[in-house]
This record gives structure tokens, sequence and C-alpha cells, in this order.
């Protein structure tokens, strides 16, 4: 297994997976406070493909994204980058793997105030000591339409410009993927459709990896497929996701639910 500090280049793989769980389980507490959020969860990520998961609230979806992310840690199973197994690498390489083949996106935008657009943008590169690949650059931006608010500072920005940066911050080292917690929950439908458009386009036109929590069926449906958790478990998928469909589903879950 790879135990070193990560190139950029070193986690693209032929096995077209960029991000893979398995078996993997977080367990929170013990004894009567004990709470399974994950239960055994296998699941790949593909390259090139835009993904959503969704399910009832405390169904596990955001603990699956940090671990699958390696903001968290699994209480067992496995969790891979590309070809890197996480639980190889130490404190600092995982910060590297990180800062260098993972982007993020959140829904509090989390932009640095006193830094320009550009400036936050270019912000994972730059804390790396690397010079951003400039025609990659020039292409996310123009991407995103944020050509003319470069020099703007996050105050003079509105909601839906702000995500459009951290968008942008995310696509900027070319990361093997892409994670989002609710990108679009503070944002207008306007805006919010917007930023969905960037990721979808970023998937069709760059060839990037995007894996997204959501709870919004219209979100959703943006995504290439949408796989369903519930219980900590994964129990159902959908290819070529709509909103109503998505809708539907989440509506049988609610059913389930209260029949069970």
């Amino acid at each position: 297994m790879t135990t070193h500090s990560l190139a950029p280049h070193e986690l693209r793989t032929t096995t077209g997976i960029a991000a893979a769980t398995t078996d993997l389980s977080k367990v929170y507490g013990s004894g009567d406070t004990r709470v399974v959020a994950l239960d055994r969860v296998s699941i790949a990520f593909r390259e090139g493909e835009f993904t959503a998961i969704m399910g009832p609230s405390g169904c596990g979806k955001s603990t699956l994204m940090h671990c699958a992310a390696g903001l968290d840690s699994p209480s067992s199973g496995s969790v891979c980058v590309g070809t890197t197994e996480l639980s190889t690498l130490g404190d600092r390489q995982l910060t590297a793997l990180r800062r260098d083949r993972i982007g993020f996106i959140f829904q509090a935008f989390n932009l640095l105030p006193t830094l320009t657009a550009l400036e936050n943008i270019t912000l994972p590169p730059t804390i790396a000591g690397r010079r951003p690949d400039q025609q990659w650059l020039d292409r996310v931006i123009s991407m995103v339409g944020l050509s003319q608010r470069l020099d703007h500072r996050p105050a003079q920005l509105s909601g839906g410009q702000q995500q459009r940066v951290a968008v942008a911050r995310a696509l900027a080292s070319r990361p093997a993927i892409i994670f989002g917690d609710e990108p679009t929950g503070n944002l207008d439908s306007r805006s919010g459709a917007e930023v969905l458009g960037f990721l979808r386009d970023s998937v069709r036109e760059l060839g990037q990896t995007v894996v997204m929590v959501t709870h919004d069926p219209v979100a959703a449906g943006y995504a290439d497929r949408v796989v369903f958790l519930a219980d900590g478990r994964l129990v159902d998928e959908m290819a070529q996701p709509t909103p109503d469909r998505v809708l539907d589903r989440m509506k049988d879950f609610d059913t389930r639910s209260r029949t069970s």
C-alpha cells in the first residue's frame, strides 16, 4: 500500500474508481448510548460520475461522506481513494491527501473573508507550495462565471457567487474527487440551480468526480445516480434520476418507516 506523501498524479487509477468503501461501519458511544451510524456499507464512486447520497435524517449519509473523504475514521472496514487505503496513512500524509486529491464544498461556503475570490480559489495549491495550472484555472473560472469578480472579497459577493468561488476552489487543484455536503442548502433556488449546473458541467466537461449529500430531490436530479441510505445501510440505487422519481422513492421510505 502507498504510505508516502502523494503527488497529484499518483491517485489516478486505471480501475475507474475514484473512491470506495468496503464493509464500512461507524459506531458512536457504547452500551445504552451506542449508535450505529454506518453498518457495513460497501460503495464505489466511479470516475467522471456525479453521485448524490440521500436518505432520512440520521440515516448516516453525512457520516458516509466524512469517512470516505478522510475527515472521520471508520470503526471498521476500509476506505480507498484511488488505490490508496486511507488507514495506511499517517496524520501528515492524510492531511496532504485531503489537500491535494480531495475537494470539499460545504453549505457554509467556508471562504476566508480577508482574501479575494481569486486568492480563495487558489488557496489549496498555495498552501501546498505549488503554482496552479493556469490553463486549468482559467477554464474553471470561466465555467463558473467568475472572471469579472476575481478581485472581490466574499463580503462583496452574493451567496450564490460565494458558493461559485467555493466550487472553483474545490476544482482548482484538479482533485480525484469532490465531496459536497448540502452545497446548495444556504442558497435560493436560482443560485442553487446555477451551482448544481456547474457541478454537473465539471463532471461532463472536465471529467470530474462529484459526490454530494443532499435531502433535496431537485438537487439529486442533477446527478448521474442516487444512492439511498436508511438506518446506516445502503438500501437502494437509482440511475439517471429525475426529481419526481427521487421524491417518489423518498416518500416510499417515509411510508415504510411509519409502518415498520
